[in-house]
């Protein structure tokens, strides 16, 4: 029997045997910036590079999300790059699912997908709730992708292992994790086995990589040389703004709103762009270049992020260490309130006077961003920030749009706000990051494949790779299978 898989036809087992492989073969991330997922195939071994969430339109996302193309029970072990939900959000459904074994990560990684996977299933859980209303709970009754009780496997089946502690997976291949500096305990994966001939052979997987000269976290470490290096591509062709100048601008737009005495309404991913936020906003205040009004984290899930950061020392630059130690706190110290409660977030949003509210999400299609931007989109003294890519169809992207009005909460709002669009906080390496971390490469890696990145992204960085001297350069569809020659010899 067949079945698909985003839109292959596989077999409907494709465990692997003594005459298969060893090969990589890409799942998820392939031409695009969602759900990545590889699986490493080696003699009778199969591990799991990646366990991420698809995002997309719903129906779309729970039939990818819900189906994997290997059955789940054979897999051996998992490698997590980092707890961004589209690296790590479907290891839920990866146990519910019959997968028993080990999965590793940093520690810092695993404190996160605690609180990260617990409020992934919370939005699994209302979703389905929410669907079976609208059908009335007609039957058969909508499930939803995996639950709570899901997660807490999850965790209990992690490994915590630090950056560059090599931990051997079978007798003849083993792992290291290498600092990515993309966010809290994010890591390149570096692998190592020996062939029949007792030589060494290597696979490099980055996950995603962080830039040069940001603060906060640890840089990125140098990438470790490899027989096949598997690399992000999400800004390939893409060279991002000066940090100190988009920060210039934030600080801007702040004073010029706090002259108006309006609000400032920052829309903001939880794990890694509300941090590099708050780290602004908090070194703004010290340093006397915005005024010091009331400053709110408006997202539970970010205050428990926060706190996962202050817990681990190990990720963080010498600076930020300092600062912990001094007792200054390294995200918002006693110039920061973060707001767990609902009812809190309504008082706050209309408290008369000048604020700066952080909230999620991102995009601003939900979260406590929804009833800000409700009490102050016709305000014309008050400004949203966009710090966020804002993709299309989302009220974040029609906010930037030039009607003077828009359409959210089943309703039309005149945009009297003031909009501001910052792109230059991203936490992805861009073109220029991608060029400094590779080229020491050029001469010591044989195969390159770009994957986490719209195919008109990596294909420009895979021509620029080229250009300067790798050989061997592509980026691969969903489906695609490297073979590693003689990778690790595991039979």
């Amino acid at each position: 029997m067949t079945k698909t898989y985003n839109g292959i036809m596989i077999g409907e087992d494709i465990t692997p045997t003594k005459h298969r492989g060893p090969t990589l073969t890409f799942w998820g991330a392939a031409q695009v910036v969602s759900g990545s997922m590889h699986v490493l195939e080696a003699g009778k071994s199969r591990i799991l590079l990646d366990c991420g969430l698809y995002q997309g339109r719903r129906e779309e996302s729970h039939r990818r999300n819900s189906e994997f193309p290997f059955q789940a029970r054979d897999v051996d072990a998992v490698l997590i790059s980092h707890a961004h939900i589209d690296h790590s959000g479907n290891l839920p459904t990866l146990v519910r699912q019959g997968f028993d074994g080990p999965i590793y990560c940093t520690p810092a990684t695993r404190d996160l997908l605690q609180v990260m996977l617990i409020d992934s299933a919370k939005i699994q859980e209302e979703d389905a709730a929410y669907l079976n209303i609208q059908r009335n709970y007609l039957e058969p009754l909508v499930e939803p992708l995996y639950t709570r009780q899901d997660v807490e496997q999850v965790l209990n089946q992690c490994v915590a292992i630090n950056y560059n502690s090599a931990r051997q997976i079978t007798k003849d291949l083993s792992f290291q994790f290498i600092e990515a500096g993309h966010v809290l305990g994010s890591a390149m994966i570096h692998l190592v086995g020996v062939d029949k001939q007792g030589r060494k052979r290597s696979l490099t997987f980055t996950g995603d990589l962080g830039r040069r000269h940001l603060p906060l976290l640890r840089a990125s470490a140098p990438i470790p040389p490899a027989d096949l290096l598997v690399c992000e591509s999400t800004y390939g062709n893409r060279v991002h703004e000066p940090i100190q100048n988009t920060v210039a601008k934030l600080y801007e737009t702040i004073n010029r709103t706090m002259d108006r005495g309006g609000k400032v309404l920052i829309p903001a991913f939880s794990l890694g762009r509300t941090q590099l936020i708050i780290h602004y906003l908090h070194k703004g205040i010290l340093e006397k270049k915005i005024p010091q009004v009331p400053v709110y984290v408006d997202s539970p899930l970010a205050a428990d992020i926060t706190e996962v950061h202050e817990a681990h020392p190990e990720c963080l630059t010498e600076e930020s260490q300092a600062m912990l130690k001094k007792g200054l706190g390294i995200l918002g110290g006693d110039y920061v309130e973060y707001i767990r409660e609902f009812e809190e977030s309504l008082r706050i949003s209309v408290r008369p006077g000048p604020a700066i509210i952080v909230a999620s999400s991102g995009m601003c299609d939900a979260g406590r961003i929804v009833h800000h931007l409700k009490q102050h989109v016709e305000d014309p003294r008050c400004s949203v920030i966009l710090v966020s890519y804002q993709a299309a169809g989302t009220t974040g992207r029609r906010l930037l749009e030039k009607n003077p009005t828009i359409r959210f909460a089943n309703r039309d709002w005149n945009k009297w706000i003031e909009v501001v669009h910052l792109d230059g906080f991203s936490g992805h390496a861009d073109r220029e990051d991608f060029l400094a971390y590779l080229l020491p490469l050029v001469g010591k890696v044989q195969k390159v494949r770009l994957i986490h990145g719209e195919r008109e992204q990596a294909e420009a960085m895979a021509r620029t790779l080229m250009e300067k001297g790798f050989p061997d350069v592509s980026v691969p569809a969903a489906g695609e299978v490297v073979d590693l020659g003689t990778f690790p010899n595991l039979y």
